[in-house]
């Protein structure tokens, strides 16, 4: 533990313009991340007395051992410099706003020339159109599903259309009436642009201009005597109705605003945000964050929207965001929110009317999630507290071993031999850090020398990266980060268990492999399926946990994800290896070809599901070769199921004989 006492700067020697900062411990690891309109000022408070600090402040000064700054222009660019250091270095002591869930979107592709409506996840694409996000992709689907009636816009895959157009035949959707089937040119690019804008409108707010025209149509079809016309208009007006009822109307004047609110308490804050558009609620996000540092109500709403919105397109900023307190940094905000939007964005507080009405009601959201996940946190916690306490003890462990490492290895009858490491956390997996091993030094089917070879690779990293940067490094352990950048290095931490899959044998096999590298101070076991009994090196009889333990119940979860990881990465690499086999023959597919098909479509399954016309987009695959590359991979399949297989080069599809 540091004194800040031994790293504070010179006075005077900061500066009193805007700027970001940032700790660094021991191991120069970026722990904290921050930004300040003065910095002499900001960081002048964080060298007063421990005692008066925050507890999570106090932490973290005594964890830092330097403190290094960077000047900028303007708040503005302060806030946008603090956020690309948080997202790089990650740093403990930073209050991370954003959940790790996927929200669905509904997304419109006006981009293409036959724009297609369709409900996805993960991150935006340039020349798509965006609404939500939802928090059930089954609540979205339900409304589109609804809005294809009236609305009879493509919905389906690249693929199913150009399949349609090429057999001159539209799919069910153009069948039962909700798509215009512009793929057999029943409507052209125009027309089916013109339903598109209405599509997007109507999802944008503008529903009552549209509800009006649907009424002022059926009653002119029905005083005009077409009752089949009047009556369809009456089923899309209910169709409509309904649509708008899934999205209850909140604000009467039609703002378009994102509401947020946080409940607080001393270790952990709750957030809740509503997206409205249109005066409509079109989405709702909530999720709960750790609290390590002790900014009020307004810091807390500060870090929340920068995080929220950095890296957004433009339309996923409203016109209006309504908080629960202003930032001190509130113009600068607005300013920066204005410049992603590309118009002025108003950052406030309401006080009375409807808008303080819902902010109270997405408050209330977030006190309730509040409680809720602090009463699955509780049970969660002292769960995996007591899981690693009974690792510990059954195994003689020194300490708790708040890092686990698990190894698998993955073959096919001795070939494509692969090997997974995964990586537990305080009981929690980190993802981050999960590795693959590819290996090529052994014959066979040999686990145990597969195991010996990935953990001399793993651990060799440990030792060539220590030996790499001793200036950096305590005495007593690793160089945990490059000291240029701050990022960690990938094979620098000292894991405080090591675990195998598998019994004796492999537990032999890793221990030798440490020894031979002449380390000695990390423990190792392997767990067994059959029996799940956990084996020690040098042991003649296993350790027997009993089934209830939650020490057993982690370790097989650690164990179950390293096979989950081997086997994903091994099913991915003999899926290439499959594709390989099967074009070994098609004529005029050399090896450069062989290899730009497989990068393209990555898996037999995706390049079995093509249609000839999609296999002759690839860059050197002309109609002819394509063809015969569909018959290939058809009768290699076709093979398996006894029959024989032939492509119709009039139509390109793919014919099963008998």
């Amino acid at each position: 533990m540091a004194d800040p006492s031994t790293y504070r700067p010179a006075p005077g020697s900061i500066p009193t313009q805007p700027g970001v900062y940032r700790f660094r411990d021991a191991q120069q690891r970026v722990v904290y991340v921050g930004k300040a309109k003065n910095l002499r000022a900001r960081l002048s408070s964080y060298f007063q007395d421990i005692a008066a600090l925050h507890p999570r402040t106090a932490t973290m000064v005594t964890t830092a051992a330097s403190v290094e700054w960077t000047v900028v222009d303007t708040e503005v660019e302060a806030l946008q410099l603090e956020y690309s250091w948080i997202k790089e270095y990650d740093p403990r002591f930073n209050v991370r706003y954003r959940d790790d869930k996927s929200y669905p979107w509904l997304a419109v592709t006006v981009g293409e020339e036959f724009p297609r409506v369709m409900v996805g996840r993960g991150a935006k694409r340039k020349g798509t159109r965006y609404f939500g996000p939802y928090s059930h992709a089954w609540a979205i689907r339900e409304t589109v599903d609804l809005l294809l009636r009236v609305f009879p816009m493509r919905s389906c895959s690249n693929g199913v259309f150009k399949r349609s157009q090429q057999i001159g035949r539209p799919c069910l959707l153009g069948y039962i009436d909700k798509c215009a089937a512009p793929c057999v040119g029943s409507v052209d690019a125009a027309a089916h642009r013109e339903i598109v804008d209405d599509f997007c409108a109507f999802m944008g707010g503008q529903t009552t201009a549209f509800v009006r025209r649907v009424e002022k149509e059926m009653y002119a079809a029905s005083e005009a005597l077409d009752f089949e016309r009047a009556a369809r208009l009456r089923d899309d007006l209910g169709a409509l109705n309904r649509a708008m009822e899934k999205q209850t109307v909140v604000l009467g004047d039609g703002t378009d605003a994102d509401v947020v609110a946080l409940a607080e308490d001393p270790l952990e804050v709750a957030v809740q945000i509503f997206h409205v558009r249109g005066g409509r609620i079109r989405g709702q996000r909530g999720w709960v964050a750790d609290r390590v540092d002790d900014s009020d109500t307004a810091g807390l709403v500060e870090g929340f929207l920068q995080q929220l919105y950095a890296g957004e397109s433009g339309d996923a900023v409203p016109r209006e965001v309504l908080v629960p307190a202003l930032p001190d940094d509130a113009p600068a905000l607005e300013d920066w929110l204005s410049g992603l939007r590309g118009s002025h964005v108003s950052l406030r507080v309401p006080q009375r009317g409807d808008k303080r009405s819902l902010q109270e009601t997405v408050a209330r959201n977030a006190q309730q999630s509040l409680a809720l996940h602090k009463t699955k946190r509780a049970s969660d916690l002292t769960t995996r507290s007591r899981a690693l306490e009974e690792i510990q003890a059954a195994l003689a462990l020194p300490e708790a071993p708040l890092r686990v490492e698990c190894y698998d290895i993955s073959n096919l009858q001795g070939t494509e031999v692969v090997g997974s490491m995964v990586v537990f956390e305080d009981g929690l997996p980190r993802k981050g850090e999960y590795r693959r091993f590819i290996v090529r030094g052994v014959e066979g089917q040999n686990d145990v020398a597969s195991m010996h070879e990935v953990i001399t690779r793993r651990f060799r990293r440990l030792l060539d990266e220590r030996a790499e940067n001793p200036e950096v490094l305590p005495e007593d352990g690793p160089a945990l980060v490059d000291p240029e950048t701050g990022r960690p290095r990938r094979f620098a931490y000292t894991p405080g268990l090591v675990v195998v899959d598998g019994g004796a044998p492999q537990v032999a096999a890793a221990q030798r492999a440490l020894d031979e590298l002449g380390i000695d101070d990390i423990p190792i076991c392997g767990l067994a399926k059959k029996l799940e009994e956990v084996w020690l090196p040098g042991q003649e009889d296993p350790v027997i946990l009993p089934r209830t333990s939650e020490g057993l119940y982690l370790l097989q979860r650690i164990r179950d994800e390293a096979h989950r990881f081997a086997i994903a990465h091994h099913r991915g690499r003999r899926s290439k290896t499959m594709v390989e086999s099967v074009l070994d023959d098609v004529p005029g597919l050399g090896e450069v070809r062989r290899k730009t098909l497989i990068k393209h479509f990555g898996s037999l399954k995706k390049l079995r599901e093509a249609e000839v016309a999609q296999i002759a987009e690839v860059p050197g695959i002309g109609p002819r070769t394509a063809a015969a590359i569909a018959e290939a991979v058809a009768q290699a399949q076709a093979r398996a199921r006894g029959k024989a297989v032939r492509v119709n080069t009039a139509t390109g599809e793919i014919e099963e004989d008998g």
